[in-house]
């Protein structure tokens, strides 16, 4: 009976799929009936990070640079988050799917893009021994005019992997802030100073929060929620992103 259901299955999505092809979230081709959210060459190009990355920052470093402190780029910088690890560098196929998630229509394929990044990711991920997820969050404005949070839609994709519960709510973002990325690098840690807070009702108290965002560049839009999220009593953030920019 069991055989039968499964066989019934497999012959349903196989007409649904002749009927309704699915299409790839990066480049629209149709996909065949094995492939999930995006084409195999589409999936190998996201998946394959020509460089090696910071672990404390998710940069890009040469082959032979010492991070055991951080990276060039990061050494001198305070962070209040302990690591990050990154789908890969801000460029290509990428960049075009990082931007696409800044828009309304783009929330399902950011779910697809958390549950790709979960895959790929799944044991760095695990290594993190994190207890909850938490979405870096969009200010309420921001969030309406755009329709969703590309953070929040990520991030149910890499919770739903490792089984691990998803908070959006435990992190608020309270001060509509400038762009980031219309912000000199080093304009960019005051423009959010003050920016987040954690929920009171927030059961953070000796949790190790992965923190989710799209994009990294300085690091300190993560480091500012990193640092609301250990006011409110984490004991470790440790951070996830889609991507690293430079800039």
């Amino acid at each position: 009976m069991a055989a039968s259901r499964k066989a019934l299955r497999t012959l349903m999505r196989g007409l649904l799929h002749a009927l309704y092809p699915g299409l790839c979230g990066a480049c629209g081709k149709s996909l065949e009936l094995d492939q999930q959210g995006f084409c195999d060459p589409c999936r190998s190009f996201l998946t394959n990070d020509p460089y090696a990355s910071c672990p404390r920052c998710a940069g890009t470093i040469g082959p032979f640079v010492h991070v055991e402190a951080g990276c060039p780029a990061c050494l001198q910088s305070s962070f209040h988050f302990e690591r990050a690890v990154r789908l890969g560098p801000y460029d290509g196929l990428l960049r075009d799917l990082v931007l696409r998630l800044k828009h309304a229509a783009g929330e399902q394929l950011a779910e697809l893009t958390g549950d790709l990044m979960a895959a790929h990711l799944g044991a760095q991920l695990r290594d993190l021994k994190a207890d909850v997820v938490i979405p870096v969050p969009l200010h309420w404005w921001r969030r309406w005019n755009r329709g969703y949070n590309q953070s929040e839609s990520l991030g149910r994709g890499i919770a739903r992997y490792l089984g691990l519960p998803i908070r959006p709510s435990w992190l608020r973002r309270i001060r509509h802030t400038p762009q980031q990325t219309r912000q000199s690098p080093s304009g960019r840690k005051a423009n959010v100073r003050g920016a987040f807070r954690a929920r009171r009702s927030a059961t953070l108290r000796g949790q190790t929060v992965l923190l989710i965002d799209d994009v990294l560049t300085t690091g300190s839009t993560c480091s500012e929620a990193a640092r609301a999220l250990r006011e409110a009593g984490a004991s470790r953030i440790v951070v996830a992103v889609l991507a690293h920019s430079v800039g």
